[in-house]
């Protein structure tokens, strides 16, 4: 018995319960190791192809955009990856297997939705999703590399007129003589 509690009964009050230690981030290796399982859940004619599809497209995205999510910080779209891959997207899949095949792909359960056009929009929301996700992160490197090309521009001119270099003379390049060409003093000549 520690001394917390000891004191609690001395009191009569209660203790208070330890806080629940806050879940560590997934790391890129969780993220994928997430992935691989959803890839096992479709494998094998588990769903049909129009799922096997659409999996296979959200996966690919995801997977596409895990080492570039450093340059979303912590931001709300960071987080979608990161549940697509560990919750969303194996949430969606498991709740589909879970039912009988031929009920669940012929039996209406949401305005006159199967639970297999349910899933199919489930993953065309999260395709899409994640596609412009991954447009929003690499939109970033592409906005830094035309103002790169904008300042090169400005500083150089453009390639296809050759640019330009505002270099004057250095100590180590002294400007060009200028004068007319003469031979060295003591060869030839008068």
């Amino acid at each position: 018995m520690g001394l917390g509690n000891f004191w609690s009964r001395l009191t009569g009050r209660k203790a208070e319960p330890e806080p629940a230690p806050i879940p560590r981030p997934p790391t890129t290796d969780d993220l994928l190791a997430a992935l691989v399982r959803v890839e096992e859940l479709v494998a094998g004619g588990a769903v049909p192809a129009v799922v096997a599809s659409r999996v296979a497209r959200v996966v690919r995205t995801v997977r596409e955009t895990i080492p570039r999510l450093g340059n979303l910080g912590g931001s709300a779209q960071a987080y979608s990856v990161m549940a697509t891959a560990t919750d969303y997207l194996p949430e969606a899949i498991g709740g589909y297997l879970r039912l009988p095949r031929q009920w669940a792909d012929s039996r209406p359960v949401d305005r006159g939705k199967t639970s297999l056009m349910i899933l199919v929009d489930q993953l065309d929301l999260l395709g899409s999703t994640m596609d412009k996700v991954f447009d929003a992160v690499n939109r970033a490197d592409a906005a830094a590399l035309v103002a790169h090309g904008r300042f090169l521009q400005e500083k150089f001119g453009h390639s296809s007129t050759g640019g330009s270099l505002a270099l004057g003379p250095t100590e180590s390049t002294p400007p060009p003589d200028t004068g007319p060409l003469q031979p060295p003093p003591g060869r030839g000549g008068a």
